[in-house]
């Protein structure tokens, strides 16, 4: 099967490179590519052993209380039939998360064997974490996988030529216009297909969203067979019901009388969190904002949802295909959460791979106020907020509101229109200037430019 580069690969290579690396833990929801990047990165290896503890659970008793993992390496070795040898052989551990005891084990990997190149991944892995009381902190390091991004999309097509023109562009020098057309098509593909890898290998052989959606279907079904796996403490039905009420309720604060009648918060809550351990939706938490890091003022009580992948959501909700290709630019931002939850993905997946993706929005949580800045981040040591509008005539109250309540001069707003910048004198802040940088749906990642 053909192998899609990913932006990852380069974080691999590097790992691999390190004298002093940790043992490495791969972490994301189910069939986003864990295990297929880490077999691509096996190629550059002399040797690649890659034992499964699902498919293979007889290894799992060679992780005993008493672990030695050069004896371990040993008996794998003899088993497989490929030599373990340090700086030749890449040891991958796959589905992990079905043995407590091979997880504790990757810190004595660290410890005992440093030498040796080991990965890690699983399915469901952030459940079988929370269950321990620690895992070796600081001795392993963990690596955050998602579903493509739109320029990982790009690149699957040999579109290299299209993202390094994005890429060079800015306000000054803005796209020229039949690249700026293609690029919104692209873009509108993925919102279809979305960023699993396994749809999008369908969109690239058939081009049929037909197909495609099949595909969808035949993950979600995946994640809902897993729901079993959680039923001790949330029914699969509840799991089901909240699942959809996120993705209808995608772009805005998670209401929870809305997920169902009479079901206690409490019990929504909780199968929210399980829902984020799977990784299947991504909270975007409130922060007041009046500093950094925007992690120390969140309150827990608002918060939104990303849903992993716009393709997923798009079937999941029955979406017609004709909805997102024939409507016009303004319909497409302005109609429905597609755009701003596009965005919310494209910050997680371009944010450090390293840690957990913590995306924040503002809003004034004042009685009877709505204003609202769909994401936060921080740009060069400064907050930048970032709204998702469709062009320049909207009014953008509560950005500009926002900005002069936190004294910020510089925002982004994302839509489908092509590089700009202008600035605006706000004459309720003693005319005060406010800048505002335009930034296209399609080239997200140019906010992460150092």
């Amino acid at each position: 099967m053909q192998y899609f580069n990913r932006h990852i690969d380069n974080e691999l290579l590097n790992w691999k490179n390190t004298p002093n690396r940790k043992p490495l833990l791969l972490r994301g929801a189910r069939q986003v590519g864990k295990s297929t990047v880490v077999r691509h990165l096996g190629r550059t290896f002399k040797y690649f052993v890659e034992i499964n503890l699902e498919k293979q659970p007889a290894f799992k008793t060679l992780f005993s209380d008493n672990i030695d993992v050069k004896k371990i390496c040993a008996e794998i070795s003899a088993v497989v039939s490929i030599p373990i040898i340090p700086g030749k052989t890449l040891l991958f551990i796959d589905e992990i998360q079905t043995s407590q005891q091979a997880i504790m084990s990757l810190r004595y990997f660290k410890e005992d064997y440093p030498e040796l190149h080991v990965i890690a991944a699983g399915s469901l892995l952030e459940f079988t974490l929370s269950e321990l009381p620690s895992f070796g902190v600081g001795r392993i390091r963990s690596m955050y996988v998602y579903p493509f991004s739109f320029d990982e999309f790009l690149m699957a097509q040999n579109l290299d030529m299209q993202i390094n023109a994005k890429n060079n562009a800015d306000s000054n020098n803005p796209l020229s216009l039949p690249l700026h057309q293609s690029l919104q098509s692209q873009l509108r593909s993925f919102y279809l297909t979305g960023g699993m890898p396994a749809a999008v290998t369908e969109w690239l052989t058939s081009h049929n969203y037909i197909e495609v959606s099949r595909i969808h279907n035949d993950i979600l079904d995946t994640y809902q067979d897993d729901f079993a796996k959680y039923k001790k403490k949330i029914a699969p039905s509840l799991l089901r019901q909240v699942l959809k009420s996120a993705a209808l309720q995608a772009g805005k604060k998670f209401v929870y009388a809305q997920a169902g009648e009479g079901i206690p918060s409490a019990l929504i809550k909780d199968t929210l969190n399980l829902l984020s351990l799977a990784g299947i939706i991504i909270p975007v938490t409130h922060t007041n904002a009046n500093g950094i890091p925007l992690g120390a003022e969140e309150n827990p009580n608002y918060c939104k949802y990303l849903f992993l992948d716009t393709g997923l959501m798009l079937t999941m909700l029955g979406t017609p295909p004709a909805d997102i290709l024939l409507s016009n630019e303004t319909d497409l931002v302005n109609k429905g959460a597609i755009s701003e939850m596009f965005a919310g993905l494209e910050l997680v997946k371009y944010d450090d791979c390293f840690k957990k993706a913590e995306p924040h929005y503002w809003q004034n949580t004042s009685r009877n106020a709505d204003a609202e800045v769909d994401y936060l981040t921080v740009h060069n040591g400064k907050i930048l907020p970032i709204e998702i509008k469709a062009n320049t005539k909207g009014s953008m109250q509560s950005l500009y509101f926002f900005m002069r309540k936190k004294h910020i001069t510089d925002a982004t707003r994302i839509s489908m229109e092509n590089f700009s910048s202008f600035v605006r004198t706000d004459t309720e802040d003693n005319d005060a200037e406010r800048k505002i940088t335009i930034v296209p749906l399609y080239a997200i990642n140019s906010l992460f430019r150092k």
